[in-house]
């Protein structure tokens, strides 16, 4: 799980026993009428960013060395599952453990959206439809492919639970989302039939059985490695309206997702009611009334954000990506059709290619990646020079957060991040407080974790994407 950046904490700016150096970039900050330290209207544009680098085109890894990174991150990272190498069959104590990894069920006292305490007799409802007594003692293995964007869950329900009262950001219950296309291994079914348990490459979790549509291992397979294929470059897109086939009409598709052409059809032939000339055809996964795997042809105009590749890992690209999701509204564990701190950096990313752990507690100290790790034994002045020499595309993380680094201005690395607020001290030592609650462009130096700890002070990792 991801734990939340609380607002009081977010980020705070202190003068007192920082270096000079911080003290003089300090210096250099303004607060413009947005009240967000240190960043004006050029600093909320990609151009400008790019424009601050030497080689903004260089690239940073190929796409032969992205590939061996994500087969490193397959076999390395015990968080990843290596579907493809699943065995035929499954047993009782491996999908009870998938399961109760987490389903776990609370022992605080939890919130629905109106800020009433939910009952314990709830939380049993709740586990009792977790069916653990059903699982067999053995079964086949079986596969499947995401068929909309779909919500992973802690348990098999819509309830939403919460931390405390008003606070209705943080579904505790929600776990991320899968898209469109993603293959999945179908483990065990509720109580009542309409969730399933399903791994991910990235995640065991609960979603709604009508997101999943069951296929075999070369169907699920044969699709993921078809070529050609779109990927989708923007934030979000969505297929052409057809009333010939609602499975696929109006599909969000976002960053990352990649989406095989139809092939074989002739290219003056309408499909779905409508000439294709004008847009990419796809071929989309669909769930039919018995719950099996089927296919249809869907169109995507071509004046839409694609591309017919990963993108290029390179600075540049790197900060384009990142400021298609400026100002999107925070969505913890993808909720509110955007996606959290951890989900926003691996979105960018998996859009040139590059797979990634889902949560911040396994990114930060992943095998595969290449990270520093930070303990109380590292100084501040060794914290603030590795915070000086950070690249665009580095990923810094804090306790339940992670910024990603854009560039360097005035003397100090900017970050754009998705996170609930910030903080600062002002000249006469008060504190300014500003929701930000949104994909949002920040200083790094300034931000405190609480009126004593700087952001720096509690960095725990540095990830580069690098050789």
């Amino acid at each position: 799980m991801r734990f939340p950046l609380l607002a009081a904490t977010a980020l705070a700016l202190a003068f007192a026993g920082a270096p000079l150096q911080a003290r003089e970039a300090n210096d250099a900050l303004t607060v413009p009428p947005s009240g967000v330290l240190g960043v004006g209207e050029a600093q909320l544009t990609p151009a400008f960013w790019i424009g601050r680098q030497a080689e903004p085109d260089r690239v940073i890894l190929d796409r032969a060395a992205i590939e061996a990174q994500n087969a490193k991150l397959l076999q390395l990272d015990p968080s990843m599952h290596d579907l493809r190498k699943l065995p035929a069959t499954l047993s009782r104590e491996q999908v009870s453990g998938w399961i109760n990894a987490i389903s776990e069920r609370p022992t605080r006292q939890l919130y629905d959206v109106e800020g009433k305490p939910v009952p314990s007799a709830t939380f049993d409802a709740v586990a009792a439809d977790l069916a653990l007594d059903k699982v067999p003692a053995s079964q086949p293995t079986r596969y499947g492919l995401i068929v909309q964007r779909a919500a992973f869950r802690a348990f098999p329900t819509d309830l939403r639970v919460f931390s405390s009262k008003g606070d209705t950001d943080i579904d505790r219950f929600q776990e991320t989302a899968e898209f469109p296309g993603v293959p999945v291994v179908i483990a065990h079914a509720s109580a009542d039939g309409q969730w399933l348990f399903v791994l991910s490459p990235r995640y065991a979790a609960w979603t709604k059985k009508e997101n999943v549509a069951e296929g075999s291992a070369a169907q699920v397979f044969g699709y993921a490695d078809k070529a050609p294929y779109r990927v989708i470059t923007g934030a979000s897109e969505r297929t052409v309206f057809t009333r010939e086939r609602p499975e696929v009409s109006q599909l969000q598709l976002d960053m990352s997702t990649r989406v095989p052409l139809a092939s074989g059809l002739a290219p003056d032939q309408p499909v779905n009611g409508q000439t294709a000339y004008a847009a990419y055809t796809l071929e989309l996964p669909w769930r039919d009334a018995a719950g099996k795997l089927q296919f249809s042809p869907a169109l995507l105009q071509k004046n839409t954000d694609t591309a017919s590749d990963y993108l290029p890992l390179t600075p540049a690209n790197i900060i384009r990506q990142a400021f298609k999701f400026l100002g999107e509204r925070y969505g913890w564990g993808h909720s509110y059709d955007g996606r959290d701190c951890s989900g926003f950096v691996s979105d960018v990313y998996r859009s040139m290619g590059v797979q990634m752990p889902r949560d911040t507690s396994k990114q930060s100290i992943s095998p595969a990646l290449e990270h520093r790790l930070f303990t109380d034994k590292d100084s501040r002045e060794a914290r603030i020079k590795a915070a000086h020499a950070l690249q665009v595309g580095d990923l810094v993380y804090i306790p339940g957060h992670v910024m990603m680094v854009i560039g360097q201005l005035h003397g100090q690395p900017y970050v754009i991040h998705d996170v609930g607020g910030m903080s600062y001290r002002k000249a006469d030592g008060g504190k300014a407080h500003v929701k930000l609650n949104a994909v949002s462009v920040t200083p790094l130096l300034p931000m405190l974790f609480n009126d004593k700890q700087t952001f720096v002070d509690r960095m725990t990792s540095i990830v580069r994407i690098r050789h």
